[in-house]
Parts: C-alpha cells; structure tokens; sequence
C-alpha cells in the first residue's frame, strides 16, 4: 500500500498503466471533453471544493478531469470495495488529485478513506450509493455544515436520499442524475447489460447460450441485462414483484415466474433489484449442482451469502472473482464478485461511450448546484429536461447523426386545440 497524507492507493507503479486505461477512455468520451474545454474558460466550479465517492474507473478519471478543469478542488473515494482499478487510482495520484482507494478493501477500509476526503471540507458531494451524504448526516455531520449541494448517481442511492428528504433529515439539497433520461435510458440499460454480462463471462468463462438466465428484477437495470442475455443466446427467466414490470418482461418475450420456481432451473442468476435477500437460503437448497450466483445491483445484500455459508461444507477460489461452495450434499454452487457488483469487481464496468452521458450530467449538476444551490431546498431534485436534451444532442452530434425539427407551423399546430378531423 502507498500511502500519504494527498493519497492512499495501492501502487503507486501503476500509474503509467493507469495513463494508458485513461487515454483510450478519454477519445470516447467527447461530450465530457467538449465540457472540459469550455470549462477551462468559464471556470463554473471556481472556489468548490469537491468530496466523491464513486468508482474509480477510466471514466471517472475524465470526469475528475473535467470538474478540476472547472476550478474545483478535488477529493476522491471509491464507493465499492472490489470496484478501484488500481492503476488508474495511481495515475490520479500522480496527476496531484487527492484519492484514497484501492480494490479489495474491508468495510473498515471504505469508510476510512470516505472519511479522508471529508477532512478536506467539501463544498460539494458527489455520490453513488448515498454512503458519503449518509456518513455526513451521520457519524461526520461536523462537516455538513459547508456543503452547500450534493449529487446521487445511483436508483439505490436516490431512492435512499428521497426517503431522507421526506423524513425531513436531508441537509442540503441533491441532483437525482441516476434519473436523467440520458442517464437511466441509457448508463442503466446498455452499460448495465454490456458490462455485467462482461463481468459474468470474465469470471466463468461459460458459455451464454442455451443457458437459463434468471434476472431478479425488471427496472432499467434488469431489462437491460436480460435484452443482452437473450442477444447471447441464453433462454431468459425473468422475477419480479411489480405487476407493471413483470407484464413489460412478458410483452418483451421473457418467462417470468417466482424466485422459488426459478432456483431450480436457473444455470446463471444475477440479481438486479436494490432490495435484500433476493436470493436466499431455501433458493440455494433448490439449485442445480453448478449454479452461477451474481449481483448487479449497489450493495452485496441482495444475495444472502449467510446462509449459502451455512449450507457449505466447504469453499474455495476457483478463479479470480469466483468462489467455489461445496454444499453439504456435494452440490457446486459458484459465487462471483462476492456478490458485489460483478460488473465492476469482475471486468471494467460500463463502457466509456455510455458514461460519456452520465458523467457530463454529474458535471453539470455541480454547476447548477455551484450556481443555485443557495435558493434551493433541502430536497431531492430532478434534472432539468433541458439538461437531458442539451446532453442528448450533444451525443449524437458527436456520433454523427442529424434529426428533424418542427417548422413554425407545426409548432403552432402542436397546440392548437381546435385543430381536428
């Protein structure tokens, strides 16, 4: 471990190959660059002092680029203890930004390095998963008090920040960008299908197709897994507790049943919901010899790996990210990621097209909140739609593609009551 009071990483050697990981995120990212550049004159973030806890991934190295770029202060965590790609926490270390993470830590070690970076007394926070804002309202809420805003990349974390905001206990207001259409219509749903399947073959090495593939949950997340799976040949079973997300998956040419029924036909499971025990002991006993288990979702709870320890006689590392439990009956069940995010902590997460979106609304709702936030209450609050559509329109002139737009009289027509048959 390198350690000094600026940083905390694993090897700070790495940093070249993190340069590397950066550069080929940075040529397919051009709406965050196109942000950068203008930031580099308007300086929207002058005098912010900016706290993250978010994957440190290539792309979020272009996202700490650009809000650097915008005259903020920077420091920075990990908000998943598999989820650091060590070398890129190196090379932003030796870029001079302020981060402390590393893969592989303890829950101890997640905390402490949050807590590092709220000694350096943030104006702003920058979220995915709500634990920053959390421990701010909580075990460190002496450093409250200068923040002025807060930004929510995850559904997980906004669900959790809207239930504070109702309870009246959130102290500052907060950007809901998991729920900018550019961001859940398109981070969620490709990037989630793209790169959990990612994270599943990594780990196993299996092949997709002909395999019963139950995907627990059917919100953005979910559908997008299960869109891919089907892509890749696998017979898709879909679980739900939602009426309206379960006829969705139905509509879409999926089987959708209980988890009860699933366990025992299911060749791969991940889970995709935000809810605990998803997938539980009596799930397990159900099970085919050689079920893969995984998780897609923010937190490890929604497999309840308790009571698979308790039904194991036996476990083992099989490959990276893979554990092997050997049931008391001799059955094989294989747990991938320690059912942590298994698109992170077993390949690179979403791909550096898809964030492009996602971080350049995280970008500019720290320049709204810069700009706002004195006059806003202590709740959650939407992207503005004309966010969505600058965002929007900015990816696809970058992608190279035009669109249509209404002429004067169909602008008039559009709200023209009277207009009929």
């Amino acid at each position: 471990m390198d350690k000094t009071e600026q940083y905390t990483v694993a090897d700070i050697s790495l940093a070249q190959k993190g340069a590397l990981r950066v550069d080929w995120a940075r040529a397919r990212m051009p709406v965050l660059e196109a942000l950068r550049k203008e930031a580099l004159k308007t300086k929207p973030l002058a005098g912010m002092r900016v706290t993250g806890c978010l994957h440190v991934t290539k792309e979020t190295a272009i996202l700490i680029e650009t809000i650097a770029a915008a005259g903020a202060e920077i420091s920075w965590s990990g908000c998943n203890p598999l989820s650091t790609q060590d070398d890129v926490a190196a090379w932003l270390a030796t870029e001079g930004y302020s981060v402390h993470a590393w893969h592989g830590q303890s829950v101890e070690d997640f905390y402490w390095c949050i807590d590092k970076t709220l000694e350096f007394r943030p104006t702003l926070t920058l979220d995915d998963g709500a634990d920053l804002i959390v421990r701010v309202h909580g075990e460190k809420k002496e450093y409250a008090e200068g923040v002025i805003g807060g930004t929510e990349e995850t559904t997980t974390g906004v669900h959790r920040l809207r239930a504070m905001g109702e309870a009246g206990d959130l102290l500052y207001p907060v950007l809901a960008v998991n729920d900018a259409i550019t961001k859940w219509d398109f981070d969620n749903v490709y990037g989630t299908g793209q790169s959990t399947l990612d994270g599943i073959i990594r780990a196993t090495s299996v092949l997709i197709a002909g395999k019963t593939f139950v995907v627990a949950g059917y919100g953005h997340c979910g559908s997008g897994l299960a869109m891919r799976a089907k892509g890749m040949g696998a017979n898709v079973v879909v679980t739900e507790i939602d009426p309206l997300a379960a006829l969705r998956a139905v509509m879409d040419g999926f089987r959708v049943m209980k988890m009860d029924d699933a366990a025992a036909i299911g060749d791969v499971f991940c889970t995709a919901t935000g809810m605990k025990d998803i997938i539980v002991g009596r799930h397990f006993a159900s099970m085919k010899d050689g079920a893969i288990i995984s998780n897609t979702g923010h937190y490890d709870c929604e497999i309840n790996i308790e009571d698979l320890k308790s039904l194991s006689q036996s476990v083992r590392t099989i490959r990276s990210e893979n554990e092997e439990y050997i049931l008391s009956d001799g059955r094989k069940i294989y747990l991938l990621a320690e059912g942590r995010l298994v698109n992170l902590a077993a390949a690179e997460g979403h791909p550096s097209e898809v964030m492009d979106m996602s971080f350049a609304n995280q970008y500019l709702a720290l320049c709204r909140l810069a700009a706002e936030a004195k006059d806003m209450d202590p709740i959650v609050y939407d992207i503005t739609k004309q966010q969505d559509i600058d965002v929007a329109s900015t990816k696809l002139a970058t992608l190279g593609f035009t669109i249509d737009e209404l002429t004067q009289e169909q602008i008039v027509y559009a709200t023209d009551y009277t207009a009929g048959t």
